[in-house]
């Protein structure tokens, strides 16, 4: 099968609209990293005055919303081979490359100088370091180089709790490096669900996500044995005194239906499986971290 090739002709660059710097930012990945950094800013002990506490999520959204806008900046030969990334703005040729580049580091840069000032330097220092890591770590370095791209580089994405934790504490505590565990862990399965419905694409654009390396098969049975490593993580909060029996209750149901979603994709010749565990996962990370809100705030009234 011919790569896919996009028809710009029509298409004029530095016509970009205020909707395509939106979603240069990837509006949806960003909620779920904000909301995970609302959650660690919640839970952590003391507190902070609502107006500092916007302006720190405002920062964990204006970089997580940049590292996407540099990472599209960086992949648009291969975004415009793969059919689930052909319609961002770079590739359709409605928005410059410099313009998203500079758009990318200023929005990298500003919100960590921001969060140092408003808040605290260790909360600034962590966002940084996940921008640094999301940027070249992840996407520069090993998403072309090694099928252990998005296990490695999927830390990046579990800074957020520890970031807001950090942002009202000014310090770093075992309980939210257990909040970045529980996505550190949950991340391989969740992406894996993903390249292997879409394993197409990552064939065509030579991306070595596991599938297009190890093979589907083998690729199963690791997302199964992250599921199982992960349940136990999940539970930890509850065993450390940081939620009560409604999270732990809830936390084993999610982590249940999450085995057994990866026990149907490892069982299934096809990809329906897989498309509906990748779905289940986007739920079970965004309930879990819901529970633990819920817990903390009927644990403090």
């Amino acid at each position: 099968m011919s790569d896919i090739v996009v028809d710009t002709t029509n298409i004029s660059e530095g016509n970009a609209t205020v909707r395509d710097y939106i979603e240069l930012l990837k509006p949806r990945v960003m909620l779920l990293v904000v909301f995970t950094a609302i959650v660690g800013m919640f839970l952590a002990p003391g507190s902070v005055h609502p107006f500092l506490a916007v302006i720190g999520i405002l920062c964990i959204a204006m970089a997580a919303g940049a590292s996407g806008a540099i990472n599209m900046w960086y992949e648009q030969d291969i975004d415009k081979i793969m059919l689930r990334t052909r319609e961002r703005p770079l590739v359709k040729g409605v928005m410059e490359s410099a313009d998203a580049l500079a758009f990318g580091i200023v929005f990298t840069v500003a919100p960590i100088a921001i969060m140092g000032l408003a808040l605290n330097w260790t909360a600034a220092a962590l966002l940084g370091f996940a921008s640094f890591f999301y940027i070249f770590i992840y996407t520069i370095w090993l998403k072309r180089r090694t099928p252990q791209n998005i296990v490695i580089g999927g830390a990046a994405g579990a800074f957020p709790p520890m970031i807001g934790w950090a942002a009202v504490t000014g310090g770093v505590s075992i309980e939210p490096i257990v909040l970045f565990m529980i996505i550190f862990m949950w991340t391989p399965p969740h992406f894996w669900a993903l390249a292997l419905y879409k394993n197409t694409d990552y064939t065509k654009a030579k991306i070595p996500m596991m599938p297009v390396v190890a093979g589907k098969e083998s690729t199963k049975r690791q997302m199964f044995i992250y599921t199982l490593l992960l349940f136990p993580i999940a539970l930890a909060p509850y065993f450390m005194g940081m939620s009560g029996l409604i999270y732990l209750s809830g936390a084993i149901v999610l982590n249940i239906l999450f085995v057994l979603s990866s026990w149907n994709v490892l069982k299934d010749s096809g990809d329906t499986k897989a498309k509906r565990m990748f779905g289940y996962s986007i739920v079970y990370l965004f309930m879990t971290f819901a529970l633990l809100m819920l817990d903390g705030g009927l644990n403090a009234l």
